[in-house]
């Protein structure tokens, strides 16, 4: 068989597993190992023993766990109502009301917690019944909590932000780095396009108080722990002070003592949370397993050398190549959720990437961005089913509010393509370069 043939083989029979229900780390592991075994000379057992060791104990991954349960102990405080009760006074003002509390506090959650969905459940719990109990429209409610979610995984700490940096051999720390401008900007165009929609739609939203300065005042210090907890984890990285790891440990105690402090922090609640963490790092351990073995086999078939030899031989331009790529990832998104997107498919277009010239530290921001896009693309958009298990929604109701939000996605690629300093100009500032 040609490398053309073993590799659309590899792919449809890992579309056959997943498609039958198997666990994605599990199809991986399979599909790299009939690939090891019938289509490389390559001894499949110590191979396999080596992938699964190697691609599990990077000391990098020693802060996933830690930001996981960072994420699961804030989930369960009430930070986020007071979240809600502070920035309200400070955003009632603005075009479009109350509804960029749901773009602000998923931004200040999303620099805590690290997930997309968890973001999304943490201040949609609080958020979407106050909105709708004062009449704000539905699906510019929805719409912008779908929307807004999606920055716990760009905004850092992030999940997918560590995972692709360990696959991607690229430094988890200046990753995060090059996250903070791409999600300051986008968290920014979220509120234009709510004042937009809001200056459309002005005669169905409520009209919000004028809030006195003391009341202003008040809920800025109700935003404080959150902000110096995010000063904590990220400006340690920053200065070089703290690795990611450390800087995630830190973050773990500041969550604890967050919780105490509001006296939330009970037992029961110290067990759910270590649970959850264990349960979601188990999860996503099981699915880097299984991207380690089929990345393993990938080399030794040689396709992904062959892919990016071709790229160069064609002239593929780095912009051709991100058009086609967010096509790809775009109709991934239907069917897989955003870890899954990067583990299949980091191993084989990674050296494509690298061998027409686009940075790898660049290319995790786009990759993320996209993985956003596929947390409000249904039907396997798990910030749509966040939403509509607190709502009762359709999905795909929920899917069309969070339309517009798409297109700001779509658009902020478009921007990373024309000033690519949105992404490296931070990393290159920071501490030690």
């Amino acid at each position: 068989m040609s490398l053309l043939e073993v590799g659309l083989f590899l792919v449809l029979l890992l579309f056959v597993l997943l498609g039958l229900g198997v666990y994605v780390g599990l199809a991986l592991l399979l599909v790299g190992l009939l690939a090891l075994a019938f289509f490389t000379s390559a001894p499949p057992g110590p191979n396999l023993a080596s992938a699964l060791w190697t691609s599990t104990s990077g000391w990098s991954l020693a802060a996933l766990p830690l930001f996981i349960w960072m994420g699961e102990v804030l989930y369960r405080s009430r930070l986020a109502q007071g979240l809600f009760q502070g920035l309200s006074p400070l955003l009632a003002r603005l075009p479009g009301g109350l509804l960029h509390v749901n773009v602000v506090a998923s931004a200040l959650f999303a620099a805590v917690i690290g997930s997309s969905a968890a973001t999304t459940a943490t201040v949609g719990r609080f958020t979407l019944p106050e909105l709708l109990r004062r009449g704000y429209p539905k699906p510019l409610a929805l719409g912008s909590l779908a929307g807004a979610g999606t920055l716990g995984f760009l905004i850092p700490p992030s999940v997918v932000m560590i995972v692709y940096g360990v696959m991607a051999e690229v430094s988890v720390a200046r990753l995060f780095m090059a996250g903070v401008v791409p999600g300051v900007v986008l968290t920014l165009l979220f509120m234009l396009l709510l004042g937009l929609l809001a200056l459309v739609r002005r005669r169905e939203l409520p009209q919000e108080p004028k809030r006195p300065l003391g009341e202003i005042l008040k809920g800025l210090f109700g935003v404080l722990p959150v902000l110096l907890l995010i000063l904590l984890v990220l400006g340690s990285i920053y200065l070089g002070v703290a690795t990611p790891t450390e800087a995630a440990a830190v973050g773990v105690v500041g969550a604890l003592l967050l919780a105490a402090l509001n006296r939330e922090l009970s037992f029961p609640m110290f067990q759910e949370s270590l649970l959850g963490a264990v349960r979601t790092t188990s999860m996503i351990g099981l699915i880097l397993a299984g991207a380690g073995v089929l990345t393993l086999a990938m080399g030794f078939t040689g396709i992904p050398r062959a892919l990016a030899a071709w790229a160069v031989e064609a002239g593929i331009t780095p912009v051709l190549l991100i058009v086609f790529l967010s096509l790809v990832y775009i109709v991934l998104g239907w069917f897989l959720d955003g870890i899954s997107i990067v583990v299949l498919t980091i191993s084989v277009i990674l050296p494509v990437v690298k061998a027409i010239g686009v940075d790898p530290l660049w290319f995790g921001v786009y990759l993320v961005i996209m993985v956003e896009l596929a947390q409000i693309t249904p039907p396997v958009g798990f910030n749509l089913f966040v939403i509509q298990s607190l709502t009762g929604e359709d999905l795909f109701q929920i899917a069309r509010y969070a339309l517009p939000f798409m297109g700001v996605l779509l658009f902020m690629v478009v921007l990373l393509l024309a000033f690519p300093e949105l992404a490296t100009w931070l990393p290159r500032t920071m501490t030690g370069g």
